[in-house]
């Protein structure tokens, strides 16, 4: 018997299709009270307050000028 997970959005509730969406994770300053993840549809992870990240590591050499 095969087994099929189902990722469903934390926020709305509905089915995330496959290669869809996004995980979001809190980490609070005091570390004793540890850390807090939600899984999310692309739409509400549009919605979520914040900044863009920059990528990390060394940019590559086409891009470099």
């Amino acid at each position: 018997m095969a087994r099929k997970t189902i990722l469903v959005c934390d926020n709305c509730s509905n089915e995330v299709e496959e290669g869809k969406g996004a995980v979001m994770r809190v980490n609070f300053n005091d570390a004793r009270r540890g850390s807090k993840q939600a899984d999310l549809c692309d739409s509400c992870a549009g919605k979520m307050p914040g900044q863009a990240a920059a990528r990390r590591g060394r940019r590559p050499k086409s891009a470099v000028a």
